[in-house]
């Protein structure tokens, strides 16, 4: 399974032609990836036939919210399933670098009731007891875990997503992702036991309204300074191709 990280509809409809089966949901991958609109939920769904994780997530920088934040991210959970998607990402931590038992729980209920997947994101490879945490999510029956092995790259982790697969993965799916390509995928997946990766493919496009003569808006490093990233359906079709 190819899980693509799409940052918008036109990233979802790139993904698509190129092959992809289901993609995680974003809004603003450059502080990491926010929570969609129900609007861009609705679009995905109505012009192609992905499965569509949807992210939730209210701000960048960690995961230990407050009670507003909270209310927030539960408000538009339950909007992001009303508006089709087929699982939620979400990630609780308590300021320990523990999982929040109380809200992941809540949340994975809720999701549930829904009948979707609970798919806890990235927050993972924040946590300090990586195996303590993957028996709290089994535990309280997350379907999925996104992580790339606590470390900054997948590849870089591959010792640890082995071990996990190899401990929790007939409880749960482990998902690969960070830094995995059409060039590493399948020495991945062969190396970990991992059958789901995780891969944004992406590329750059550019906007000349980024920057005018005393105001820029830009947020890409050097070369790209007046781009915004884009998924490539080039590198989506090259990445399924190289993991058949």
């Amino acid at each position: 399974m190819i899980e693509i990280c799409c940052g918008s509809y036109e990233d979802a409809l790139a993904a698509d032609r190129g092959g992809a089966a289901r993609i995680e949901l974003n809004s603003a991958l450059a502080l990491g990836g926010l929570t969609p609109s129900a609007g861009c939920v609705k679009l995905v769904k109505e012009h192609t036939g992905l499965k569509v994780v949807s992210m939730v997530r209210p701000r960048g920088a960690g995961f230990c919210y407050t009670e507003a934040e909270t209310e927030q991210i539960f408000a538009d959970a339950r909007e992001l399933l009303e508006a089709g998607s087929d699982g939620l990402a979400f990630g609780f931590l308590t300021e320990d670098h523990r999982v929040d038992r109380e809200k992941t729980g809540r949340m994975v209920e809720l999701i549930h009731s829904y009948g979707k997947e609970a798919v806890f994101h990235r927050a993972y490879d924040c946590v300090d007891d990586p195996y303590g945490a993957m028996e709290m999510l089994i535990d309280l029956g997350v379907d999925r875990v996104l992580t790339s092995g606590l470390r900054e790259k997948a590849v870089e982790g591959a010792g640890l997503l082995k071990e996990l697969q190899e401990k929790y993965g007939s409880q749960i799916q482990i998902l690969a992702g960070s830094g995995v390509n059409a060039g590493n995928a399948k020495a991945l997946m062969e190396q970990t036991g991992l059958c789901q990766v995780h891969s944004s493919c992406k590329d750059w496009r550019r906007d000349v309204t980024t920057s005018g003569e005393y105001v820029n808006y830009r947020f890409a490093p050097a070369p790209h300074e007046d781009d915004y990233d884009v998924v490539s359906e080039e590198l989506v079709r090259k990445l399924v191709e190289e993991t058949r």
